[in-house]
């Protein structure tokens, strides 16, 4: 048998269709072909999170109901997967099943790679819409809470009954937001609904390509909204690059940039940093924040491949204030000590 190296050709020699999933800052789908290079060591991980890939393999053979693997692996300086982890974690799995990646899985071995030193659990609000979209892409039935998520947004059930709401089934809803009216009875939540569920809502919307005139209608609630309620919609408008840039722009003008809404724009909306004025005010804003504070979250996000050139570009602009020039300095010392 030709030796196993890489995720992919485990996968793919042991017969199983797969999917992969980032979980570590949003939760998206990574194409198949970016994961193999990524696989592969040949391209960098697109979305690492404090110096790691976070991601779940979704596979299953024929008929039978998919496997999930939640995995975490180190990556190295210049952001691919650190080929010993990689390597070891391969091992592993091979060595659980014998070194026969062909044969089904049993129930005690499933749940032996399940719980492998690498693996990680996702937050809750992240493993419900995870959970949703699989088996929508999977074509399989929503959870037993959709029905009622469906019910309550759409005015069928009484008002107060909203702690009934489960976690599971707004995401849900919110992956099938273009089936039925789910849609417009989204928009008429996040205008009339408690705002637990508006909260739950936007904690589902983080993850999901955004219709146009929804994305419009979380801009519109930022703008009303109370100022410790902003960053709940900024952190749900992060799969629209426009109206991201637009909402950092109007905090920034505001004054508003604190420290929970960076963390939540290097969390959420790093897309909207692609932009050279926006991340401009983005740093502005960065440092004046206490220097550790500056160099944590500098660190995080000049990790991310798509950001990495324009941030480091950044560092040696000639138009920059004597404070982030300063933070600047800080970050040199800090990280040739």
């Amino acid at each position: 048998m030709t030796e196993i190296t890489t995720l992919s050709q485990f996968l793919t020699t042991a017969n199983t269709q797969f999917q992969i999933y980032d979980l570590g800052r949003r939760v998206q789908h990574i194409d198949m072909l970016a994961f193999q290079q990524i696989d592969s060591l040949l391209a960098p991980y697109p979305y690492p999170i404090q110096g790691h890939a976070q991601f779940a393999i979704v596979f299953w053979q024929q008929a039978q109901l998919p496997y999930i693997w939640f995995v975490k692996l180190p990556l190295d300086e210049q952001g691919l997967l650190s080929p010993a982890p990689r390597t070891q974690f391969i091992k592993m799995i091979l060595e659980a099943l014998g070194r026969n990646p062909t044969q089904a899985l049993t129930d005690e071995q499933q749940e032996q790679l399940a719980n492998h030193p690498f693996s990680f659990k996702p937050n809750q609000h992240k493993l419900a819409l995870f959970n949703a979209l699989v088996r929508l892409q999977l074509n399989q039935p929503a959870s037993s809470q959709y029905e009622f998520a469906a019910q309550y947004l759409s005015g069928q059930a009484a008002h107060d009954t909203w702690p009934q709401l489960g976690v599971q089934g707004l995401a849900d809803l919110c992956v099938r937001a273009h089936q039925f009216n789910h849609l417009d009875d989204i928009i008429n939540a996040l205008d009339n609904a408690p705002i637990e569920v508006k909260a739950a809502l936007c904690q589902s919307l983080e993850h999901i390509n955004l219709d146009k005139r929804l994305a419009e209608h979380l801009f519109s609630q930022l703008q009303q909204a109370e100022d410790h309620l902003k960053v709940m919609y900024l952190a749900a408008l992060a799969s629209n690059v426009h109206y991201s840039m637009a909402a950092i722009n109007q905090l920034n003008d505001q004054q508003a940039l604190d420290e929970n809404t960076l963390i939540t724009i290097a969390a959420r909306n790093w897309l909207a940093l692609k932009d050279d004025d926006t991340r401009k005010h983005y740093l502005e804003a960065l440092a004046k924040q206490p220097q550790h504070f500056f160099n944590q979250v500098f660190a995080d996000i000049v990790a991310i491949p798509s950001l990495r050139p324009g941030l480091l570009a950044d560092l040696r602009h000639p138009d920059r204030s004597i404070q982030l020039a300063t933070a600047i300095g800080g970050l040199f010392r800090a990280t040739s000590l």
